[in-house]
């Protein structure tokens, strides 16, 4: 039986009476792409943020990476293991070019990387003649690009992705799936969060969801969204 490559039992976030996060418990084999979905408020963030603890840890629960228990490291311990993330938000740095961005990120990491910043902004099909512009300059779906790149540089052996889909055109998204692809195959493992339920589904091996803090469904894609529970959780948010 193949081990998890990585383990949230029973995490919980408690922010005074408020319970964003309510006693979630899963597993991720190697290699697996996890989709998490769920209607806004979910949960789905502050989950990713427990577990890199940017910028804060659980409050009850324990998360193992690759064997070591994590939520009591340094996020950037955590990253220095292998597990890297990307956020809703592009992280831009309007003094920088994209060159120089990867290479920021690849020095935060402290993992000896296999690839160089170029090698990763090929990787991404991040255009040549765009990487020495300054973040500002580059399009939505560049800086997106970006981001991933710059997770990745750090050699993950867990890339953790925050709504990437969001803003981006149906041809954007269609080239982001075949990158999503492109990356797990390469070995990464890897967990989406993703309210474009298209690409959620077309990618995900496996899909949990969150509704109120907690687990709701887990199983097949098609499986999961069939479930009168979850379709009821999104009508509800939707009609709201």
């Amino acid at each position: 039986m193949t081990r998890s490559i990585l383990s949230v039992h029973n995490v919980s976030k408690r922010f005074g009476g408020l319970t964003a996060v309510n006693n979630v418990s899963f597993d991720v084999k190697p290699g697996e792409l996890l989709g998490i979905a769920g209607p806004n408020g979910s949960g789905k963030s502050t989950l990713f943020n427990l577990m890199t603890r940017i910028p804060f840890g659980p409050s009850e629960g324990q998360v193992t990476f690759d064997g070591q228990r994590i939520d009591t490291l340094a996020p950037h311990k955590i990253a220095g293991l292998g597990l890297s993330r990307t956020f809703q938000k592009d992280v831009e740095f309007p003094d920088l070019s994209a060159s120089e961005t990867v290479h920021i990120a690849a020095t935060y990491g402290g993992r000896h990387a296999r690839k160089t910043g170029a090698d990763i902004l090929d990787f991404v099909d991040f255009a040549t003649d765009r990487r020495e512009m300054h973040t500002t300059e580059l399009s939505v779906y560049e800086r997106k690009q970006l981001m991933i790149a710059s997770a990745l540089v750090m050699d993950p052996k867990v890339l953790m992705l925050d709504e990437p889909a969001s803003g981006l055109t149906r041809p954007e998204i269609n080239a982001l799936e075949a990158l999503l692809r492109k990356i797990s195959q390469s070995g990464v493992t890897i967990l989406l969060i993703e309210h474009v339920l298209g690409l959620l589904m077309a990618v995900s091996e496996r899909l949990i969801v969150l509704n109120q803090g907690a687990l709701l469904a887990e199983g097949h894609p098609k499986d999961v969204m069939q479930d009168p529970a979850v379709i009821e959780a999104y009508l509800g948010a939707r009609a709201a």
